[in-house]
């Protein structure tokens, strides 16, 4: 079971750009390119795909969801608190102080919501190879034909810091030989990391990169196109149901620090070199129709309604119970 939403939902994908900008402006500290240049993979994700209950974060056989990338920790913060989970906009206003649940990288056991500690990059892609090693253990040991308790998708954004990592070589190895089919990575390909462009070190062939690994990849997805990447998502959920497929890559071409009137400039965004200053003119257009100390609850999209999540983690207990 899946949550699908009839069209995109652009105030959300905007809402988590304006919380970011405004929540490292007021820090000033943070990186706001990560969270603003996916917004839109981020809505197709956690508005389309990923199965998780608010109001019951460790729901067994709940979707997994690591943001590698942990420095573009507003991102996962801004989801969180839009989505219904014990996040208020007080913590928001908090970002990156002392004892608050927005620390400047997720941490377990702070924040509700977040699976895993993240921040070394390559780090949040090595423990979702975990957890997807872990849902096929787990799946092997226990499911049975007419009960199926364990089914669930592990899914990890990256970005090319993440991919650049040593570590990155060894799990993804690792994945594709033990097929690890209910893994799926979304790729910021933007491009940039906090030292500039990444083409003078970064020139791999990603895509030929992980085929060699044994994974699906899915080029040249639209990462400001919340319709291609649902699209994407769906391919790779196709894929891992055939069972015998491994991981999937989908590569998500996208610009750092992208939104409606916002003035970019590359580097600028990738960490806090603008906290210090006012929003760009053309940017306040954008952050004045969210400002984060008025920010209004939203609520998701028609079709994405959590009851409906939550009647399939009530499901999934019940099944639990049911053989225990």
């Amino acid at each position: 079971m899946t949550t699908t939403a009839a069209t995109s939902n652009s105030h959300l994908s905007n809402a988590i750009r304006a919380l970011a900008m405004d929540a490292v402006q007021q820090a000033n500290s943070g990186h706001p390119g990560a969270p603003m240049g996916m917004a839109e993979i981020a809505e197709a994700l956690w508005t389309r795909h990923l199965r998780h209950n608010p109001a019951d974060p460790a729901w067994a056989d709940r979707d997994r969801f690591v943001l590698s990338n942990g420095h573009g920790s507003m991102l996962l913060y801004a989801l969180l608190h839009l989505t219904g989970y014990d996040l208020p906009i007080d913590e928001l206003r908090q970002f990156r102080q002392l004892h608050s649940k927005t620390p400047g990288h997720p941490e377990v056991g702070i924040t509700p919501g977040v699976e895993t500690t993240t921040g070394p990059l390559g780090q949040g892609l090595s423990n979702a190879v975990g957890f997807a090693l872990a849902e096929q253990l787990l799946a092997a040991e226990f499911n049975k034909p007419e009960h199926k308790i364990v089914d669930h998708y592990t899914y990890a954004f990256v970005g090319d810091g993440c991919l650049m990592e040593g570590i990155s070589h060894e799990v993804c190895s690792l994945a594709g030989t033990l097929k690890l089919s209910k893994l799926i990575v979304l790729y910021d390909d933007n491009g940039i990391s906090i030292d500039g462009k990444v083409e003078p070190w970064f020139a791999d062939d990603t895509g030929k990169r992980f085929e060699g690994y044994g994974w699906n990849v899915i080029r040249g997805v639209d990462g400001h196109d919340v319709f291609a990447v649902d699209h994407a998502i769906a391919k790779a959920k196709q894929q891992a149901q055939r069972g015998s497929s491994g991981p999937t890559i989908i590569i998500c071409k996208t610009t750092i620090g992208k939104a409606p009137l916002i003035y970019r400039v590359a580097t600028r965004f990738m960490a806090h070199r603008w906290a210090r200053r006012k929003l760009p003119p053309r940017a306040k257009p954008l952050a004045g129709r969210y400002r984060l100390l008025k920010f209004p609850k939203m609520s998701m999209p028609a079709g994405t309604s959590a009851n409906a999540v939550i009647r399939f983690s009530a499901t999934g207990k019940n099944s639990l119970r049911s053989i225990a």
